[in-house]
């Protein structure tokens, strides 16, 4: 026995155990964390760029995709391409175990924004597309936040697994639905958000739910002039749905929101035009208000199909619900923000900001300086809708914004794209990557806090299982040259 009890002694002189973190060393590992990300800012930006520069669209993505999947694999992540019947969505993951972390990575551009990284407007691509929403931001951010925590959790004998989900064609409101009813958001103990902003903060306030639509008109041409009594207006049969629509509007409630565009009214005004499409958008700030106003739509299309002796085809693109928010994961994406504190802004950058401020006729305060403070109750939705809505209804989620453009500025127009092509941009990311690493290292280390958020999400989906609001077998649209 005195001879095994030496023996042993020796043994963990020699070969100590791995040094696993416990709660107290937060602190420590949060700094490991903020050094990694630091390590590889050379790389990130460079990687943020080159997909600023590709700027492809929704479902278009390719090397975008490819780019981010790449750098992911060779930092230790397995990756599953193709996801959800989408060529451009991806799933990356790393180590084993308890708890299963989500961070969400975006990558579209919008078109006709094109912009050099200039305080005036000036296309880089005449005509050409921009990331006028810094998705080129969003996605390096959170594979950066994901391979320096996959680093502090490895170097630590932490366990735990990451998994990041490269999220296409947000823009369009598609990706993460069809990833969604697909289950690839299936079996996270949590999940993690960022956007770019005008402010820096963790952002509390609901989204809208929403569906995306298209109405198609079947009509017959004819000669405008020589026999439009042998033509059926495909054309009169949008503007006759739109007319309905537009009297419906003083009959919903003030919360619904309802936008259209005629994507395709007829070739030449001498041709009665035998085909047409209208493409719209019903908000609420539930679904419980999307459903009943959306099918009050539908009647004002099936009426006008009616009324000019056309046929008709309604197409559900896709739909999404409101955030579901959480107070506990909200508060520990908060302080780990503050800990890795707010980007700090040059005079020049400053200087970049207000001119762009001056250019778009906006009061010129500049970048946004610090952190707001987490609101002590749910702020409700401002109007838009977005698809991480859906993540949040299968899993505890939390997301936070970081000041990418100055105060005030035009969001999905150039000067978004301007910033998220210089040093205002890239300061933004490095500071999401920083947070979101340390707010995955402390789930990892926190069973408490995976607890806490748990609880609150089960209490606020009391039970009710998620359900897409795109039917099952709707095949994924396809992408749009």
């Amino acid at each position: 026995m005195k001879h095994l009890v030496t023996v042993c002694t020796l043994a963990l002189l020699l070969f100590p155990a791995a040094s696993v973190a416990q709660p107290q060393d937060l602190g420590a590992l949060r700094s490991q964390v903020f050094g990694a990300v630091d390590d590889a800012t050379s790389d990130l930006v460079a990687l943020s760029d080159r997909i600023w520069k590709l700027a492809e669209l929704s479902l278009n993505e390719t090397n975008s995709s490819r780019a981010l999947a790449a750098h992911l694999e060779q930092s230790g992540f397995r990756i599953r391409r193709g996801v959800a019947g989408m060529g451009t969505a991806f799933v990356a993951e790393w180590g084993k175990g308890s708890p299963v972390v989500g961070i969400l990575g975006e990558f579209d551009a919008l078109p006709g924004i094109s912009n050099k990284a200039e305080s005036t407007k000036a296309p880089l691509v005449a005509g050409g597309a921009g990331h006028g929403c810094g998705h080129n931001l969003f996605g390096v951010a959170a594979a950066g936040a994901a391979i320096a925590a996959r680093q502090v959790l490895e170097q630590n004998g932490l366990s735990g697994t990451i998994r990041f989900f490269g999220c296409p064609a947000e823009e369009t409101v598609i990706g993460k639905v069809y990833m969604a009813r697909a289950g690839v958001f299936d079996g996270l103990d949590v999940c993690l958000d960022w956007h770019p902003g005008t402010w820096t903060g963790v952002d509390f306030s609901r989204t809208r739910a929403m569906n995306n639509f298209s109405v198609e008109f079947f009509g017959k041409t004819a000669h405008g002039a020589g026999d439009p009594w042998n033509g059926r207006s495909a054309l009169d049969a949008v503007e006759l749905m739109n007319h309905g629509v537009n009297l419906l509007r003083e009959h919903v409630k003030p919360s619904t929101r309802i936008h259209y565009v005629i994507a395709d009214g007829g070739g030449a005004p001498n041709v009665v035009p035998g085909y047409a499409r209208v493409w719209y958008f019903v908000r609420d700030l539930e679904r419980s208000g999307v459903e009943p106003t959306y099918e009050r739509v539908l009647k004002c299309a099936k009426g006008a199909a009616i009324a000019t002796d056309t046929t008709h085809k309604v197409t559900l693109t896709t739909g999404v619900h409101s955030y579901l928010l959480n107070r506990p994961l909200s508060e520990l994406l908060d302080r780990n923000l503050r800990a890795a504190s707010a980007p700090k802004w040059t005079k020049l950058e400053q200087a970049f900001a207000r001119r762009i401020q001056a250019e778009t006729n906006k009061p010129q305060e500049g970048m946004y300086v610090g952190i707001k403070d987490l609101p002590a109750e749910e702020l409700p939705a401002q109007g838009g809708s977005t698809d991480v809505a859906e993540v949040s209804r299968i899993v505890p989620t939390a997301k936070l914004r970081v000041a990418s453009a100055p105060i005030d500025a035009p969001w999905h127009a150039w000067p978004v794209v301007a910033c998220g092509g210089m040093s205002i941009g890239h300061k933004s990311m490095l500071c999401a990557a920083r947070a979101l690493g340390a707010a995955t290292v402390e789930l990892a280390i926190s069973p408490d806090a995976v607890a806490a958020a748990r609880q609150a999400f089960e209490k606020k989906t009391a039970g009710r299982p998620y359900k897409s609001p795109v039917p099952e077998g709707q095949a994924v649209p396809r992408p749009r040259k």
